[in-house]
């Protein structure tokens, strides 16, 4: 550890054009801390939700065995690299996602259930479901950062109207619930989350006003730089390499931003809105960046991302698959359908494992900021033919400053309502409502 001659408060940010970058946690933070005197903190935990849509493959998805030993198969063979990180938990239902009296819908349910542990009113209007996960946690430790919570999406919502069945077009596009009747979208615009993360929280609503304000700003890190080339003369070597390190990163991300937004006017009919890559991938990029980037400087601590709304019909050209998602789940067990299910969850899959690898990565104090967060992965719909809704694919990825035990496929018993670990997650951060949803009690992992 170095003990510099100025001790920064771990809440320093540098201020840039019309904005304010925070900074990733330094040495020179540490005794500010009061981790030089011998009574270290527990590092912040994390927290992170993300959902993937239209159910799995799940013979594709399920490993073999138990244990520690366990083979990685098909669709999680992107994660293989992290598996000391990376806990594959089976066994879990959302009882709340099936019909219970109502009619079809099971897309929308399992979305709105996911994290809520409720069962959605069956309404195009008057919507009701439950406080999910991450809000009750957003409720407890939101204060603490400069954003209570970010809610992320790679692909538009839609709130008004019916999407499934009865059910409405919230449901199938949100798990993110601050109440019961509070839904919470998640937002595409990789410009829109970086200018939450870095910039004003006054954007002008009119796009004449906005576009202005952003040519005067030209880059938030403009006046960061300057204010940084100051902070650097009270920092040691390391830390002046992670503030580097950190600020390229930020850089990085605004300038793959400025250039989606360079190719809107180019763009053909159907594509994305300027400020959203056309590549699909590009896109991920961008926004697990982003994510990665609020975790690293404690912007916020829980964030949800849903790579996809339910009953997507998003298609995977790029891919070489010209099919919508939701066409493709209801495989009727063909061959040929699953193997291009199993290449689109793959996909799915690698884009989150190399949102692992960066959090793998970044140091955040004697560890990286993996060891810092409980990253939960999964869907509502396990077998997308069929339905249904128990033994979902779920996972977990890192270690929440050691307290869970990774690194093996851990079968859950049968049944065990998905909230129970929702519930354990919760509990890692000193968050213990008692109860959600439908939970008896968090898992022993």
């Amino acid at each position: 550890m170095i003990i510099t001659r100025k001790h920064l408060s771990r809440r320093t940010f540098l201020r840039g054009t019309a904005g304010l970058v925070g900074l990733p946690l330094l040495d020179a933070m540490v005794p500010a801390l009061g981790w030089a005197r011998g009574t270290r903190p527990a590092p912040p935990i994390r927290l992170c939700f993300v959902y993937v849509p239209n159910g799995m493959v799940m013979p594709s998805w399920t490993p073999a065995s138990t244990g520690k030993d366990f083979a990685f198969t098909p669709i999680l063979k992107p994660l293989e690299p992290f598996r000391d990180d990376t806990l594959v938990l089976s066994g879990l239902r959302d009882e709340m996602a099936n019909a219970l009296g109502d009619g079809g819908g099971d897309h929308a349910r399992a979305s709105a259930s996911f994290l809520t542990g409720a069962h959605p009113r069956e309404s195009g209007s008057d919507i009701h479901a439950g406080v999910s996960a991450d809000q009750v946690a957003t409720q407890a430790i939101g204060r603490q950062t400069r954003l209570a919570s970010l809610e992320l999406g790679l692909e538009d919502h839609r709130i008004v109207g019916l999407c499934d069945g009865n059910y409405s077009c919230a449901y199938t596009s949100c798990i993110s619930w601050r109440t019961p009747t509070t839904p919470l979208p998640p937002v595409p615009n990789p410009r829109h989350v970086f200018d939450r993360l870095f910039g004003p929280a006054d954007r002008p609503s009119d796009p004449a006003a906005a576009a202005r304000r952003d040519r005067y700003r030209r880059s938030i890190l403009d006046g960061a730089v300057e204010d940084a080339r100051r902070l650097e003369a009270d920092l040691g070597p390391p830390d002046r390499r992670k503030l580097d390190e950190y600020l390229t990163s930020v850089r990085e991300v605004e300038r793959g931003i400025q250039q989606a937004e360079r190719d809107g006017p180019a763009r053909r009919p159907g594509d994305p809105p300027p400020g959203i890559p056309a590549d699909p991938t590009e896109h991920a990029r961008l926004m697990f960046g982003l994510l990665a980037l609020a975790f690293q400087a404690d912007i916020t601590r829980v964030a949800t991302m849903m790579v996809g709304r339910e009953s997507s019909i998003r298609s995977y050209d790029h891919l070489g698959l010209p099919e919508s998602h939701h066409q493709l789940s209801h495989h009727k067990n063909d061959p040929a359908t699953l193997a291009k299910l199993v290449k689109i969850q793959t996909y799915h899959a690698g884009l989150f494992a190399d949102f692992v690898g960066k959090l793998k990565a970044l140091p955040d104090g004697d560890g990286t900021l993996l060891d810092r967060c409980l990253v939960l992965y999964g869907a509502g719909i396990a077998d997308s033919n069929r339905h249904t809704h128990d033994d979902l694919p779920v996972l977990l990825v890192g270690t929440g400053n050691g307290t869970v035990r990774s690194g093996r496929h851990l079968d859950c018993g049968k049944d065990t309502p998905v909230t129970n670990l929702l519930l354990t997650m919760l509990d890692r951060i000193g968050v213990r409502p008692g109860r959600l949803g439908d939970s008896t009690g968090p898992l022993e992992i």
